[in-house]
């Protein structure tokens, strides 16, 4: 790994926020374990009541975070991890709200990538929302991510890591309750192969 991936990796242990390449788009990493981090995130990319998602270093990790894991967000997973599928299922208690949505945690396990490498190198999971302040477009260019948070990346708030993304669309987002699948933000992923997947 390169000097640039080890201090964005020794960001990440003292609870700072990193901007990195997922499989898609730029995305703000954080270690979802820490309030303080999960705050400096929020610092960065006021969300209003919307929740951050998170990238999980393995499949295992996925029961940290989750009180539950349907049968049918487990299918879900197999289908489609490691890729651009996040799968909101019930969260358990005690995390940081902000990671929450109607009582939800949304995750993946991310395709190859530099945020996927940083996620397994680090463990537990770490938030993946786009990496653009609200309003603006995601990108996948490091440039314009950087020109993006340019006083935060001065002030020190935030690290980048200079390896482009492919771009394209976002991760597909679906919700799991119980048997029922609700496709929320179709992205990468169609809405039809979701519905396959689960037989419907």
């Amino acid at each position: 790994m390169s000097a640039a991936f080890d201090a964005a990796l020794d960001v990440l242990a003292a609870g700072g926020v990193v901007a990195a390449a997922t499989e898609t788009l730029f995305g703000l990493l954080a270690d979802a374990r820490s309030s303080e981090a999960v705050a400096r995130v929020a610092a960065l990319k006021p969300r209003d009541d919307k929740a951050f998602p998170l990238i999980l270093s393995s499949r295992e990790s996925w029961s940290a975070f989750a009180e539950d894991v349907p049968e049918v967000a487990a299918a879900l997973a197999t289908a489609f991890w490691p890729g651009p599928l996040t799968i909101a299922v019930p969260a358990r208690p005690g995390l940081d709200p902000r990671l929450m949505s109607a009582g939800t945690v949304a995750v993946r396990l991310p395709a190859p990538s530099p945020a996927a490498r940083l996620a397994a190198r680090f463990g537990g999971a770490l938030t993946a929302t786009s990496a653009n302040p609200s309003g603006l477009p995601p990108s996948a260019d490091p440039a314009t991510v950087r020109g993006y948070f340019a006083d935060a990346i001065a002030a020190g708030a935030l690290f980048v890591l200079d390896e482009p993304a492919p771009g394209g669309p976002p991760s597909t987002v679906v919700v799991v309750t119980g048997s029922e699948v609700e496709i929320v933000r179709e992205g990468a992923i169609s809405a039809e192969r979701v519905r396959q997947a689960v037989g419907r």
